[in-house]
């Protein structure tokens, strides 16, 4: 099993209206962690999800549609607290940027599990869920265990700057979780963010080199690009696609990427070059399906088909 740990929230998200003084807003599920976990299984990946989600109608539409998409959800927690709220504000481009409504919603208090299943091949962690407490030490905490005992770990810190209070502290804690990363994956804008003024380049070299055996920088429609432990470097260029809006474009490449090396059973053993051209196209090819439709839409198997 694939589990995706973190959050899961509502994003309001605007309708197109030149009439209107404001756009109105049309509730869409959503969070990183809970993006990837339904891209997981509409990809057919034996996928599961780890948080806290409320009790609330928002709550029970958001694990009914992990349900309806195959995701196992019995390490979800709940609790009586809101879901937690996103606005999203997107741009001509299509790309989105995000106001949180986080105060003492239900994802934050996620508690560490007693264990995770035996089945647990892959732990992917993101996103608020690793900046919001007291929820992101527990999260944290099961990163360190999971990569202690031989599961293959992912990170993708899908920066908002908004929840961020102390951008030195979360440069730092960012440092602290690489030992225990295999696959660190991360935009050119969250890369840049993270450098803090150091190349993009000889950062990517600097976390590479603390623990990951793999970093994915995904270029928009440029592509994707895979730094490897071993020196290696590969790149695909991006699918074109009318583009309607980019949420959930990144989630799908973190399920994408988790499932095709899965498949190629490359998560216990170092990819070949021919395999990671393999990879990263397929992420590109399903991240383009999700940017041709709005909001967190991942694409099932059958629409990521070979060209």
């Amino acid at each position: 099993m694939i589990i995706s740990a973190g959050g899961a929230l509502i994003d309001l998200v605007p309708q197109r209206n030149d009439d209107a003084t404001l756009p109105a807003l049309e509730p869409k599920l959503g969070g990183g962690p809970f993006n990837t976990a339904r891209a997981l299984g509409r990809l057919k990946a034996a996928a599961g999800f780890c948080s806290r989600v409320s009790r609330d109608h928002f709550g029970q539409a958001l694990l009914d549609a992990l349900g309806a998409d195959g995701v196992d959800t019995s390490l979800v927690q709940r609790g009586e607290e809101p879901t937690t709220l996103a606005v999203a504000h997107i741009d001509p481009d299509g790309s989105a940027a995000y106001s949180f409504y986080t105060e003492g919603t239900a994802d934050r208090l996620f508690a560490l599990p007693p264990a995770l299943p035996d089945s647990t091949r892959a732990l992917c962690f993101g996103t608020c869920s690793l900046v919001l407490e007291p929820g992101a030490t527990a999260y944290e905490n099961l990163l360190r265990r999971a990569a202690a005992q031989g599961v293959f770990t992912a990170l993708d810190p899908n920066i908002r700057t908004g929840l961020i209070k102390d951008p030195a502290a979360y440069r730092a804690r960012f440092l602290g979780w690489l030992p225990h990363v295999r696959l660190l994956k991360l935009s050119e804008e969250d890369a840049a963010w993270l450098a803090d003024g150091t190349p993009v380049r000889t950062a990517l070299e600097q976390w590479l080199a603390a623990g990951p055996r793999a970093v994915v920088l995904t270029r928009g429609a440029d592509g994707l690009t895979a730094l490897t432990a071993e020196g290696a470097e590969h790149t695909v260029p991006g699918v074109a696609v009318d583009v309607v809006d980019t949420i959930g474009a990144g989630d799908t490449v973190n399920a994408a990427l988790l499932h095709r090396l899965d498949q190629l059973g490359a998560l216990t053993r170092t990819p070949t070059g021919d395999e990671w051209d393999d990879v990263l196209a397929y992420a590109a090819r399903a991240a383009a399906v999700t940017c041709g439709r709005a909001g967190a839409q991942p694409p099932y198997a059958h629409e990521v088909v070979s060209p």
